[in-house]
């Protein structure tokens, strides 16, 4: 029988076999090591990623503390502007260190170096206008579109440089999968070989891809939080645009109310004049001074409305107990109202004080009772309530101008018709109305928001078609001692003066002049007049005896609060009294009356004037406007 040899080549197996291992561990290690130069490729990606978001992170900081320091003047925000400034020195030269191994991502850097250096130049010139009391200036810059161009440039070129290292995380993600589908494939055509080897490279590599994974989560969760603040910011804007057009229309409506009031002075005091003086005429002529006298005050009642949305109007705040305001007014507003509106109020108990002008703040719920009536043709319930609120954080930071913490609330519901989202959204807006012609000039909700805005407060409205409305006015927490909050009316009779009691009117307005000088003598003073601050200083100069200075505000050459600075320099204990149509902050200084300020505004009754002047020269009369 014949012996089978086994091949010589037979021993050849073990070799090969052997050379298999070999071969299959230096193959294992290359990939190994190719796939960790690809991880840190793709790590590093993401690394730049992340950078690239925090410098554009850091520039949107500087975008938004810019411009909250133009809309608040809160000097905080520049401290956060700075901070950020500072920060992106450091970021962009770590951008461009991580970056130095891709001329394409090196020239975006060089590109978008300029372009940041550009916004942090314009946020820079733009808040030095600010602190430098060139508002206007500030504002300009902003309309001109400069700053939106710019932080449009720093996008775009974020954009591309996100785009590009995108580009790159990709493609070395599909390296390191296809690497490791390799050394899967590799791994188990030799896994009874090195069977040990491959399971810990496998898990290795799956680690490795989890990891990367991982990385690319966070990237995806740091692209999310970078949109979500663009959102917020894009609101932001919306806000600031809104603030620009609301103040613009202040500005015109102050403008207008100036010279409409001097004119509203002449028309109510020469009227008020020649009806004292026809009191025993015919009744036809007093008739028609009625009507006339009639006609200016309510000119005279749109004007106010119109310096109560500009908030020019001076205020004179003291503390106020809501409850016992709106008991108070109880029995006015059922009259107002009508049997078929039911009345309704809901008294906190513990309500703490407020601060705000108690005329105003009566005036205000009388509007809102009004809107409320005419939403309820056919009747209805109307629900007056006052409570303790505090408004947080999270509220303040959504809505403009709204500072956090403890308010009075008073809220006004009926159960009306209700308002649609459009309207709501246009509510507070001058001169839009849902009325018919005739009956509503469409100022009583802007100049609700006019006084509560410039009282410090903060005014919403809830509302549903079909459901009723409520108007929510949150008036700002009065902390002081406690105060006496409401002034005693005006007495039925004149208080008269004596021909030894001398006032000095100064006014450029000739007529309004001669109307005070009128009426001045009228109670029974010795009225002299000058057109001008400096001819009144002649006066005070040779003229000692004079007890009280009666003077425009806005005048040529000085004006008013200039002129009696000069004045009282001149003569320590004179008196003095202001009056105009438009304060531009020559007395009033955030909305309020400074103290020690007697005011009278334009237009006055006689009646007022005799008051005023009385009190005044009594020793009273700050910080009250008649």
């Amino acid at each position: 029988m014949a012996t089978i040899r086994t091949p010589q080549t037979l021993p050849l197996f073990p070799l090969a076999g052997l050379s298999l291992i070999v071969l299959a561990v230096i193959g294992a290690f290359y990939l190994v090591f190719t796939q960790t130069r690809t991880n840190q490729w793709a790590v590093h990606s993401i690394k730049v990623e992340v950078e690239i978001t925090q410098v554009e992170l850091d520039v949107r900081t500087i975008e938004s503390a810019h411009r909250g320091f133009l809309l608040e003047g809160d000097t905080r925000y520049l401290v956060e502007m700075e901070r950020a400034i500072d920060a992106l020195d450091a970021k962009v030269a770590d951008l461009r260190r991580s970056t130095v191994d891709n001329p394409l991502q090196r020239t975006n850097v060089e590109r978008l170096a300029p372009i940041i250096a550009r916004k942090i130049a314009f946020a820079r010139n733009s808040t030095q206008l600010y602190q430098k009391g060139d508002k206007a200036g500030a504002l300009a810059m902003i309309a001109s579109g400069e700053g939106r161009s710019i932080m449009s440039a720093v996008q775009a070129e974020m954009g591309r440089m996100l785009t590009e290292e995108e580009r790159l995380f990709e493609d070395r993600s599909a390296v390191q999968q296809r690497i490791t589908r390799l050394l899967a494939y590799g791994f188990v055509a030799a896994i009874l070989l090195v069977a040990t080897v491959a399971w810990y490279t496998i898990g290795d590599a799956r680690r490795r891809f989890d990891a990367a994974e991982e990385a690319r989560a966070l990237a995806d969760a740091t692209a999310e939080a970078l949109r979500s603040e663009m959102s917020a910011r894009e609101e932001a804007e919306s806000r600031v645009r809104q603030l620009q057009k609301m103040e613009s229309v202040g500005q015109l409506t102050g403008g207008i109310a100036h010279d409409f009031n001097n004119m509203l002075a002449i028309v109510i005091g020469s009227l008020d004049l020649a009806r004292r003086r026809l009191a025993e005429g015919p009744e036809r002529v007093g008739r028609l001074l009625d009507n006339a006298h009639e006609g200016a005050e309510r000119a005279a009642a749109l004007t106010a409305r119109l310096l109560a949305f500009s908030r020019q109007q001076p205020l004179a705040p003291v503390p106020i107990d809501a409850n016992r305001l709106v008991a108070s007014m109880s029995e006015l507003l059922q009259r107002t109202l009508g049997e078929q509106i039911v009345i309704e109020t809901v008294l906190a108990g513990g309500l703490w004080q407020s601060y705000a002008d108690s005329s105003q703040l009566e005036s205000a719920i009388v509007n809102l009772a009004v809107n409320a009536r005419d939403a309820m043709p056919e009747g209805g319930r109307l629900t007056i309530e006052t409570q303790n609120a505090y408004l947080d954080d999270e509220y303040a930071r959504s809505r403009a101008e709204v500072k956090p913490g403890q308010y009075v609330l008073i809220s006004v519901t009926d159960t009306g018709t209700g308002m649609s989202a459009e309207v709501i959204e246009r509510a507070f807006d001058p001169f839009f109305t849902t009325k018919s012609v005739g009956k509503g000039t469409g100022l009583g909700l802007s100049q609700i928001f006019g006084f509560v805005k410039q009282s410090g407060g903060h005014v919403a409205i809830y509302s549903e078609l079909g459901h009723g409305t409520t108007v929510k006015i949150y008036m700002p927490r009065y902390t002081g001692p406690a105060l006496q909050d409401m002034q005693p009316p005006l007495g039925a009779e004149l208080p008269m003066g004596s021909p030894d009691e001398i006032i000095l009117v100064v006014e450029d307005e000739q007529r309004v002049r001669h109307f005070s000088v009128d009426a001045l003598r009228e109670l029974g003073y010795t009225a002299i007049s000058a057109p001008s601050p400096i001819e009144a200083l002649r006066m005070l100069d040779t003229q000692p005896s004079i007890a009280l200075l009666f003077t425009d505000i806005v005048m040529p050459e000085m004006d008013g609060r200039r002129l009696a600075d000069r004045a009282r320099e001149m003569r320590p204990n004179l008196k003095v009294l202001y009056t105009t149509g438009y304060t531009r902050n020559a007395v009033v200084h955030n909305g309020m009356l400074d103290a020690g300020v007697a005011f009278l505004p334009k237009p006055f009754t006689v009646t007022q004037l005799a008051h005023k002047v009385r009190d005044v020269l009594d020793g009273g009369g700050a910080n009250r406007p008649a």
